[in-house]
């Protein structure tokens, strides 16, 4: 699975800039290839002839529509999880309604206020990427399906099994949108209370009079990929600033480096954002990190690349607490006028802050409603109950495609009617005249 998720990172910076059809296709393809990875190993095969019992089975979702037989298998109710908030395809396993009005397709870098030009691209991902779904990737899950878990299964019959699905999101981060009943935020269940920083960083924290910014891209993208100009922004950038740096990359060393700069290869993310001197995180947008740095209030530069990250960072930027700096456009004017803003103009930390009590503001913690709901499957035999009877139709019944095609023919033929009925009487007004 690792070797197959790093085929695909070694271009996410070259996709950055690729048509809406590409993303969709990029995105489709690699859930596919890492669900047949997971369904051929060896590994999931032996637990699959295993005959083990289960009370429920969670599984971690991303366009994996193939892997929702394991719950006929083992007889046993199916939780989905989601690192994600709901997305297109999450939507139609649980029948969920998202329109393309004012909920952004999860590749855009829309928020759910959308003028008309955007709304009319956000139809077209939606359009696309369902077309995309149901009749070129659909079938290939059926296949790996048939292949890897039962020849007597169809994909249509497990589609909809899935009792409920946690998803990674909470109104403070992501859009507010419509939800089925079986569908559950759990945003914020992986923040857990900081750890001890080891000495050597903990002094260079105490001892930042100014602050310190935070910079990492994530586990999935390596600033070390950069390239040469886009690391000389950076390196410039930063030399600029009088708050001390602390920079995730994944080389030894990197000439040229400011002295304010220093670099390591591996982060402790959480316990730095949680420590009273840092000022400001840079970030790819990964909705992890999201969650992250709203739960300690910190502001953030969004340097996002690939998937929600756009979408993400888009709607960060628009609830005050963070500038957006695309990549293809990350220069040392870009960058360092991002740097300047945030860190001298306390709205966005403000911001940041508010929207940090939103976040913690729940009556019961994220895990423990993820708990809940898990042992609710548990109890009830599945969730069935909470299912929506959109799951019984069609996408293009559910989206009413049919009823606006038998109106528009209708509307059609009354205005042909209407053009030939007028179309003679004016023939025989002029045959009496």
């Amino acid at each position: 699975m690792t070797e197959a998720l790093d085929e695909y990172k070694k271009d996410f910076f070259n996709r950055e800039t690729m048509c809406f059809t590409r993303k969709i296709k990029f995105i489709h393809n690699m859930g596919y290839s890492l669900t047949e990875k997971l369904l051929s190993h060896d590994n999931f095969q032996k637990l699959l002839k295993s005959q083990a019992k289960f009370d429920v089975v969670i599984v971690e979702y991303f366009l994996a529509e193939a892997i929702l037989g394991v719950g006929k298998v083992f007889d046993a109710p199916v939780v989905l999880f989601s690192s994600l908030p709901s997305y297109s395809s999450s939507n139609n396993i649980f029948a969920n309604p998202a329109p393309s009005s004012y909920v952004p397709h999860i590749l855009t870098q829309y928020t759910g206020y959308m003028d008309l030009g955007e709304r009319f691209v956000n139809l077209a991902y939606n359009t696309f990427d369902a077309f995309y779904k149901y009749y070129y990737m659909f079938p290939l899950h059926d296949k790996l399906l048939k292949t890897y878990i039962s020849k007597d299964l169809d994909l249509e019959d497990v589609m909809h099994n899935a009792s409920l699905i946690l998803l990674n999101s909470h109104p403070s981060i992501s859009e507010p949108v419509p939800h089925v009943p079986n569908m559950i935020e759990i945003g914020g269940f992986h923040v857990k209370p900081p750890n001890e920083l080891r000495l050597d960083l903990q002094m260079f924290m105490d001892e930042a009079v100014e602050g310190v910014v935070i910079f990492s891209m994530g586990s999935n993208l390596k600033s070390s990929d950069f390239s040469e100009q886009k690391l000389q922004a950076v390196l410039k950038s930063f030399g600029k600033i009088k708050q001390r740096v602390l920079w995730k990359f994944e080389e030894d060393s990197l000439p040229g480096l400011p002295s304010n700069v220093k670099l390591m290869k591996w982060l402790p993310q959480q316990d730095l954002l949680a420590h009273p001197n840092t000022k400001l995180f840079i970030s790819h947008g990964g909705m992890l990190s999201t969650i992250e740095t709203v739960h300690y209030g910190v502001p953030v530069i969004g340097i996002p690349i690939y998937g929600d990250q756009k979408m993400n960072v888009a709607k960060a930027e628009r609830n005050g607490y963070a500038i957006s700096v695309p990549f293809q456009n990350l220069s040392e004017e870009k960058l360092s006028g991002a740097l300047h803003e945030i860190l001298n103009n306390p709205k966005y930390a403000d911001n940041a802050k508010t929207r940090s009590k939103i976040l913690k503001d729940q009556l019961v913690s994220p895990m423990d409603t993820a708990v809940f709901w898990i042992e609710y499957a548990m109890r009830h035999k599945g969730s069935h109950h909470l299912q929506s009877a959109g799951i019984h139709l069609s996408w293009y019944k559910r989206n009413m495609i049919d009823i606006i095609i038998i109106l528009t023919v209708v509307d059609i033929l009354l205005f042909l009617i209407f053009y030939y009925i007028i179309k003679h009487i004016i023939h025989q007004i002029s045959r009496i005249k």
